[in-house]
């Protein structure tokens, strides 16, 4: 396993960290076998938040009596102060720890929640507060649009940064890790697989792991899962292994959409799962997970082409930052699945 110093933190964390958003989708003991069979084996950054269902409380029954043992990082969407004082606390309670490593604000996506976060009344003072208190040891902050983040980050009142960064999503590399670079901060990348899309598992593990990142939080659920992943990290990446891989990340994508979900359909598709898996599907075919995604939501991206209100200019590009070609997207899919 490779260690790296975390940022200003001084913490050497391991390149595999455990993303325990979906250990409340499977058996308690599973969950438990997982996460020590992790830091048995060289893991040691856990990554939860106060809005993964009750993760937090999954990780205060099976680990806490480890605390020493690893980094914790969480999360608060909230955007108050005084919401986010109240979830700081009850992350605590949860997860039976006097301390957090790093708390998280969650899921900056627009201009406005920056604005909303770091004013007087904000979730930032709440951190702050909960820093000098000695209940948190760091802030971070997570959100979908590198360049944004790369803005918000500039002026050094955080200490990490979490990030998507995988095969089909490598903007962060260009757009947001180099000025977190330069400030020494903490850099996560989150959603190797993305979400459950993309394979092979290997090589969408070692795209992120031969980038400039501390720690890759991968979710795992299983004993199984954390080897197959520890397994994908076992050697370097040699200089001609990563030009294959920046070339296969450039092929991925090329649909450039950044999952920041400024789109919002009416139908409820996914637009964002349907853009950032749309290359990787026909290239390698989908996990598991990609499958069954496909499966649940047929119907809706079938239905795409035939609703009126978007035949003219289709309503989710009109939202979009980025200026992509969702609709014609989704409807070369609905082709594909009605083929």
């Amino acid at each position: 396993m490779r260690y790296t110093q975390f940022g200003k933190t001084g913490f050497r964390v391991s390149a595999l960290g455990f993303g325990a958003m979906n250990l409340p989708g499977v058996p308690l003991d599973q969950a438990r076998e997982a996460l020590n069979y992790a830091l048995d084996n060289g893991i040691n950054y856990i990554d939860t938040a106060a809005g993964y269902r009750n993760s937090e409380e999954i990780l205060g029954e099976c680990i806490s009596h480890r605390r020493s043992e690893f980094f914790l990082a969480t999360k608060t969407a909230q955007r108050k102060y005084e919401d986010a004082r109240s979830e700081i606390e009850r992350s605590l309670s949860r997860m039976k720890t006097d301390y957090i490593d790093v708390i998280q604000i969650h899921y900056v996506n627009y201009p406005q929640e920056f604005n909303k976060v770091m004013e007087e009344d904000g979730a930032y003072r709440a951190a702050l507060e909960a820093r000098e208190a000695g209940k948190v040891r760091w802030i971070g902050i997570t959100g979908h649009r590198p360049e944004l983040l790369a803005k918000w980050i500039s002026d050094g009142k955080f200490d990490q940064v979490l990030f998507h960064l995988s095969l089909v999503q490598p903007f962060a590399k260009d757009d947001l890790v180099p000025t977190a670079t330069r400030l020494n901060m903490g850099k996560t990348a989150m959603k190797p697989l993305s979400g459950g899309f993309v394979q092979p598992v290997d090589k969408a593990i070692r795209y992120p792991y031969s980038q400039d990142v501390h720690t890759i939080i991968s979710g795992m659920t299983s004993a199984a899962e954390v080897k197959q992943n520890l397994a994908a990290m076992e050697r370097e990446v040699e200089p001609e292994e990563r030009l294959e891989l920046e070339a296969l990340s450039a092929e991925l994508g090329e649909h450039n959409c950044r999952r920041c979900n400024y789109c919002s359909c009416p139908l409820e598709i996914p637009i964002p799962d349907v853009m950032i898996s749309s290359a990787v599907r026909e290239k390698f075919g989908l996990l598991p997970r990609g499958a069954a995604f496909y499966e649940k939501h047929k119907s809706k991206i079938l239905s795409c082409a035939d609703y009126e209100p978007c035949k003219e200019k289709p309503l989710c590009e009109q939202k979009c930052p980025y200026h992509l070609p969702m609709q014609r997207t989704i409807q070369e899919t609905a082709a594909h699945l009605g083929g």
